[in-house]
């Protein structure tokens, strides 16, 4: 027996493969024709413990210690050096976890569940950790240690009834078995939830008959479980409302927005396999094998489903990098539940009816073969399996949530606006809890659907080479703008819209296709090779850094005149109608005061003859710029004289800052962050040190001319947590976001004003 507890201790001891060591043992059982790992008898054992001890002289070019001091030490140094594994690192990387913290490690005298069947281990939550029911839930396993259960190779027991399913229902409970103990272990889960007002994560082993509780901890949990359990124990006045906003991560309020399988849609297919519902919401992919296919595929942008028979510490990154996880192995606390619960993957364990070879790339199951590359969708709330792709809808709407958000409005300080391209944008970000929008791009109104007629106005307008070719481009280019605004305004009555005058590099929309180009040159009555001499003329080096935003309106005024009239146009129509409008017009790419100046002498003169037209004294609009180029930051107090609010362009100011050219970074971020120079993607969360200390000075530059001033951002940070909390400690008075992250930047807020409190 000594012998064998050398060899489980040894994997761990010397950081050796797992792998290798566990298929010595598959391939042991196989031989023998064992179903189990405790069919092994102890001369299996005993041969096993010689085939590891030569594994040890080949992998370490030593033998296996016999000295109990020399295991424990080698066994410390394994733990502290697993700081530093490739999976180690790959899990605080997507978990934003520090390099610098460290490992501890514990060192306890152990208890043995293996000793028989009077001896046993398990895990269990004091609540159900997919659903959040108030139900003490866990899995057991008789004569066996604490990695069998979570290691997904056995089927574990259920702890009590609330605890069966399809896997485990023909076998017994600990309550049916072990009544006493059971009641033991019931009563220190009361105990532990009543002293800690939270969800544990708990691992007892009983040795000879008796208890032993070895830990516990908060336990992992899908974003549903973490929004029930919050609201729960907040109606159970466990808790009180501040914590239960604090109790719903913004990542696990990002899950329950994410899309399921259209129940609908789902009826007209068939179950091919069911598991346990491991990670909530649907997905659908194609299906690959290992972790290396499904970061492959998710770097080109596909979406896949990781078939395995069981997951691994080493398929982390597969794990992260897939669309949904299945298993032919594994209960509701075997490894790869535990972690998708964690980042609210979608995910189903112990779909027992899976024969997977990852040698071959197939899957069987009823007769049929799955190969990779097979499409199939996965209900991770259900713990279904569907061959082909069944349509996803929205799951937002839960009343629940609905109470949730409410309660966090009620303690942020922050304004949540939204970015919109559209007014179908504009309305969904409404539908989501958006205060206003806080920055309506006007170009993107020449992509996608209904695009044509007013991208090809746009054409002309680019191309001519006459003001006289471009005031008319512009006057047919005017109403195409003027509806859009119009919609716009009409979704966000009442609520403020921030419109950025044009500002994309103009060279991005002049088409390169021989037919386009001709049906430009008829449009404006010159040759093809003119259209071609235009378009070169155009060109530029660096356009992020040229001819873009106010630049545009200062060498074509009459581009910004167009916008600024089909702004203020819109707006007088429709408070003539009754509908109330805030229009915000904000000028991009300032660098310097004289450059607003210039653009405020264009907007006065328009206001003035958009007034008189609707016969008005006069029109209510604010007028600002985006803060996006350090010298602009550096310059707030001048900026701030001219401007009636501020908004932080971050993808640009970013991308100014450190000189990375924002659409190129991804060849060689990845060796930054790697190479651990930089802590994170700055253009995901906002570089508190760098952009971060311009946004201080800019904060505090523009409020030293005008206290109440009005400032926000609008750069894609608006949705990340970090970077809102950010903006809470700068007095932002708002930050924007795209309308599907709005809930998300809602509660990040509520979290970073709580979390603040003096």
């Amino acid at each position: 027996m000594r012998k064998v507890l050398q060899f489980i201790g040894a994997k761990f001891f010397y950081n050796l493969d797992k792998k290798t060591l566990a298929q010595m043992e598959t391939e042991l059982k196989e031989k023998r024709g064992y179903a189990s790992d405790t069919d092994l008898t102890v001369d299996d054992l005993k041969l096993l413990c010689d085939q590891f001890k030569i594994q040890i002289r080949k992998t370490l070019k030593k033998e296996f210690p016999d000295d109990a001091m020399a295991q424990l030490w080698g066994g410390v140094g394994a733990v502290l050096k697993s700081w530093n594994g490739k999976k180690a690192v790959s899990y605080r990387r997507i978990e934003g976890i520090p390099d610098e913290w460290g490992t501890a490690v514990n060192v306890q005298s152990m208890v043995f569940g293996n000793m028989g069947d009077t001896s046993a281990t398990g895990v269990a939550f004091t609540r159900d950790p997919a659903t959040g029911d108030n139900k003490f839930y866990g899995e057991w396993l008789v004569n066996a240690q604490g990695e069998d259960v979570v290691a997904g190779t056995r089927t574990p027991n259920p702890l009590n009834n609330d605890t069966r399913n399809e896997q485990n229902k023909a076998l017994k409970s600990m309550e049916e078995l072990y009544p006493e103990l059971y009641r033991q272990l019931f009563d220190i889960r009361c105990k532990l939830e009543a002293h800690y007002h939270d969800m544990l994560d708990i691992e007892f082993t009983i040795q000879e008959g008796k208890l032993f509780m070895l830990q516990c901890r908060v336990g992992k949990r899908t974003g549903t479980a973490a929004l029930n359990m919050a609201m729960d124990m907040l109606g159970e006045k466990m808790i009180d409302e501040k914590t239960a906003v604090m109790r719903v991560s913004p990542a696990q309020l990002d899950e329950l927005l994410h899309p399921i399988l259209d129940p609908k849609a789902e009826k007209k297919f068939e179950v091919i396999a069911k598991g346990l519902p491991a990670g909530p919401g649907g997905a659908v992919g194609r299906i690959v094998f290992n972790s290396e296919e499904a970061v492959a595929a998710a770097k080109k942008g596909e979406s896949v489903i990781m078939v395995r028979e069981e997951t691994n510490p080493e398929d982390v990154e597969g794990m992260r990098a897939a669309t949904g996880i299945l298993t032919a192995r594994g209960g509701m606390t075997s490894h790869a539940a535990l972690v998708c619960r964690g980042w609210g993957k979608c995910c189903i364990v112990g779909a027992g009816a899976l024969e997977i070879s990852e040698a071959a790339h197939t899957m069987k199951v009823g007769g049929k073969v799955y190969k990779a590359g097979d499409v199939i969708s996965i209900n991770g709330t259900r713990g279904y399996v569907y061959a082909g792709a069944v349509a996803m809808m929205d799951s937002s709407e839960n009343p629940k949530l609905q109470h949730f958000m409410k309660l966090a409005d009620k303690f942020r300080k922050l304004g949540v606006r939204a970015n919109a391209d559209n007014p179908a944008d504009a309305e969904t970000a409404r539908r989501f809890g958006a205060e206003g929008i806080g920055l309506f791009r006007t170009e993107h109104m020449f992509y996608g659907k209904n695009s044509e007629k007013p991208l090809f106005a746009l054409r002309k307008m680019i191309l001519s080479t006459t003001v006289e070719e471009r005031v008319k481009a512009v006057k047919e280019l005017f109403t195409f703008v003027k509806k859009d605004i119009k919609n716009t305004l009409t979704a966000m009555e009442g609520l403020p819209v921030t419109f950025r005058l044009l500002d994309p590099p103009l060279h991005e929309f002049v088409p390169s296709a021989k037919e386009a180009r001709q049906e430009l040159a008829r449009a404006l009555g010159i040759r093809l090779a003119d259209i071609a001499k235009r378009a070169e003329g155009l060109h530029e080096t660096n356009p992020m850094m040229g001819h873009r935003g106010v630049r545009l309106g200062i060498t074509y005024p009459e581009v910004s005149e167009m916008q600024m009239r089909a702004i203020l146009e819109a707006a007088a129509e429709l408070e003539r109608d009754g509908v109330k409008c805030k229009p915000e017009i904000m000028i991009p790419v300032t660098c310097d005061v004289a450059e607003i100046k210039f653009q405020k002498g264009l907007l006065a003169k328009v206001a003035a003859e958009v007034a008189k037209k609707f016969k008005l004294e006069k029109l209510d609009y604010l007028v600002g710029t985006m803060i996006e180029i350090p010298r602009a930051a550096l310059l707030a107090d001048e900026m701030a004289a001219e401007a009636d609010f501020f908004s932080f362009g971050t993808n640009d100011l970013t991308q100014m800052t450190f000189g990375f050219s924002r659409d190129d970074i991804g060849g060689f971020l990845g060796d930054y962050l790697d190479k651990k120079l930089l802590a994170a993607d700055p253009f995901q969360t906002i570089d508190q040190k760098g952009v971060g200390k311009l946004i201080d000075i800019a904060v505090k530059g523009g409020r030293s001319v005008k206290p109440k001033l009005k400032i926000g951002i609008c750069g894609e940070q608006g949705g990340e947590a970090k970077s809102v909390e950010f903006c809470h400690r700068e007095g932002l008075n708002y930050v924007s976001c795209s309308p599907f992250r709005v809930p998300i930047a809602r509660l990040a807020a509520a979290q970073a004003a709580i979390a603040n409190e003096k």
